[in-house]
């Protein structure tokens, strides 16, 4: 148990120590993901050091090596002489015994080290017979030679001869000094004695230690300023990427007459004026579509109205006929009954493209107010109710028992669930056509969920384009005009909420209106799911309309998604596509195609 309870402890300190260094590292590693020239700067520091500091520890040890050799080379030139000199003085005793040879070895000793007593740095000198252990060492310091002179350097002096060197440390004068230390065998009448001359590496070591130094604050210097020349060479790089990418920006934004400042005749300048020239042809071609979708949108409203005058005229004869058609013969009453419902359909259309025309020219207004949606949804109902019984297509309807108020404007609401009934109902194939309510704390949403032949992959993003038809040969059963879903998706965009569909081939289709509750917010997720619960893979789970939660399925992968914006509009058979930003996906997938509403409006018909 302790040991158990131990390795939690270090567990969780661990925890603890990395989440700490985590945060503190989090600003470098932000510089180091958003910014070119802290990279640059920071691989260079790297490099160089690494670089700079190799090269000045290969140079300062080949300094010290060379000063030592140096001097090793010169003790031993020394030694050579001392032993010659050793050995004029010692061979006049013919043997160890000889009372006078201490005294001889002493004035040997204090002639070889020349006066320079070691305490000051000097070289110390000392003689020694290993083979005459009645023959006491001599040392020209007053100092313990034992440290310095070793029992295996003694040993290889007296055994082998020849001269031996090694380096030592020993404390001198209270001050730890390094010693060269030199040893040689001195012939003599009665054998031979050991000299051993010590000489302090002081001057070597100070000279290494400076030329350390030398190279040390000289790479520190170089680095620094390798840093510098790396951080004013990507200036020069990086500042016109940076003036680009600005520039890019106020363009994206909308300012179109934003430009590079060009300087030089380098790259750089070849890149600001090419970035220059495709700003101006950016430019030159967004007006011009400006200009062009402008005048369609004033040629459509110009159109609109002037049909207006011989409409009304026409209205007016053809309600006329169609009062005294009883009079007629049948053929002439079967025409003026075919005229007075083409004059509705057409009024109608007039009407539809008066309302996207107001779109287009961004003139619709969102007259919002407190509203309770379940009546509304009740109304449309009830109003379509004779359209599907003809049709044969029962409407179901799941309500909530209390009010779903919501900050919206009701004339819009209602046009787009009757545009979104009314389709169903003519795609229905005889099937039922489910109308479904939910709403949470911030929005509310609306599901219309129809069983008919449903949408072919691909179809769904097309659906809310003008005039399309899913089947082109097939007529229209409710007398449409072909603009419904496409009012409907600009007037989900006006209140700033979305207008969703769902498709799969046999299956049936279903469309998700989803609107704030307040008007003004931004929507992150709807209360129903996009996709029906039918067509989800698995068990089955409650009705949405009847489940407390907020269901959030996620939609297969590269789906488009709502367009919160009003797009340029075209009079023609589709408009221009723009981005949408997406709602929060729902946390089931199936795999039906799945669509929300694109940049152009359109209904489905067919």
């Amino acid at each position: 148990m302790p040991a158990r309870r131990l390795l939690r402890f270090v567990r969780a300190y661990w925890r603890v120590v990395m989440r700490w260094a985590r945060r503190t590292a989090a600003p470098a590693r932000r510089a180091w993901r958003r910014s070119l020239q802290a990279r640059v700067i920071t691989i260079t520091l790297v490099a160089s050091s690494l670089l700079v500091g190799g090269f000045g520890w290969f140079v300062a040890e080949r300094s010290a090596k060379i000063l030592l050799n140096r001097a090793q080379d010169e003790v031993s030139a020394q030694t050579r002489t001392k032993v010659e000199y050793a050995y004029k003085q010692l061979t006049v005793h013919r043997q160890a015994r000889d009372p006078k040879l201490p005294s001889t070895m002493r004035a040997t000793v204090d002639h070889l080290a020349d006066g320079n007593p070691a305490e000051n740095g000097g070289a110390i000198v000392s003689l020694r017979a290993a083979e005459y252990p009645d023959l006491k060492p001599v040392s020209s310091a007053n100092i313990d030679t034992s440290l310095l002179i070793t029992p295996e350097m003694v040993r290889a002096v007296a055994g082998r001869g020849g001269e031996y060197q090694q380096i030592r440390t020993a404390e001198v004068g209270g001050v730890q000094t390094k010693f060269l230390v030199s040893g040689s065998p001195v012939p003599t009448s009665f054998g031979h004695v050991e000299l051993y001359y010590l000489v302090p590496l002081t001057t070597e070591d100070r000279a290494a230690n400076q030329i350390r130094t030398t190279v040390l604050v000289t790479g520190l210097a170089l680095v620094l300023l390798l840093g510098v020349v790396a951080a004013l060479v990507t200036r020069l790089v990086v500042t016109p990427v940076r003036d680009a990418a600005r520039t890019a920006q106020r363009l994206s934004a909308g300012l179109l007459d934003q430009r590079m400042k060009v300087s030089g005749e380098d790259e750089l300048a070849l890149l600001a004026a090419s970035f220059n020239q495709m700003a101006a042809n950016l430019q030159r071609q967004i007006v011009r579509l400006e200009e062009m979708s402008r005048l369609q949108r004033r040629f459509t409203s110009d159109v609109s109205h002037e049909l207006r005058t011989p409409l009304t005229t026409v209205r007016m004869a053809a309600d006329l006929l169609f009062a005294e058609r009883e009079e007629f013969d049948p053929a002439v009453a079967r025409s003026a009954e075919l005229l007075q419902a083409e004059l509705d359909r057409f009024e109608s259309l007039l009407t539809d493209l008066l309302e996207i025309s107001r779109f287009d020219a961004g003139f619709a207004a969102l007259d919002a107010e407190h509203t309770d949606l379940v009546p509304i949804v009740e109304r449309v109902t009830e109003r379509l109710a004779g359209l599907a019984e003809r049709a044969g297509v029962p409407i179901e309807v799941r309500l909530p028992d209390t009010p779903v108020i919501a900050e919206v404007d009701p004339r819009r609401v209602e046009r787009i669930l009757r545009n979104l009934v009314g389709n169903a109902v003519e795609h229905g194939e005889g099937k039922p056509v489910e109308v479904t309510l939910a709403c949470d704390d911030a929005a509310v949403a609306v599901t219309v969920r129809d069983h008919g032949v449903g949408l072919k992959t691909g179809e769904e993003r097309l659906v809310f384009n003008r005039f399309w038809r899913a089947d082109p040969s097939r007529a229209r059963q409710t007398g449409g005009t072909g603009l419904g879903l496409s009012i409907s998706v600009e007037d989900a965009r006006l209140h700033g909420g979305w207008l969703e569909a769902w498709g799969a081939p046999g299956g049936g289709a279903q469309f998700r209106l989803t609107l704030p509750v307040r008007s003004g917010d931004r929507l992150v997720a709807a209360p129903l799911p996009l996709i029906p619960r039918d067509c989800i893979p698995g068990p089955q789970s409650a009705d949405p309309a009847e489940s407390p939660g907020r269901a959030n399925p996620p939609e297969p992968a590269g789906a488009p998604t709502a367009v919160p914006a009003s797009p340029a509009a075209a009079t023609g058979a589709a408009a221009a596509d723009q981005p949408a930003p997406a709602p929060e996906p729902d946390p089931v997938s199936a795999p039906a195609p799945v669509v929300s509403a694109s940049a152009d409006p359109a209904e489905v018909t067919g």
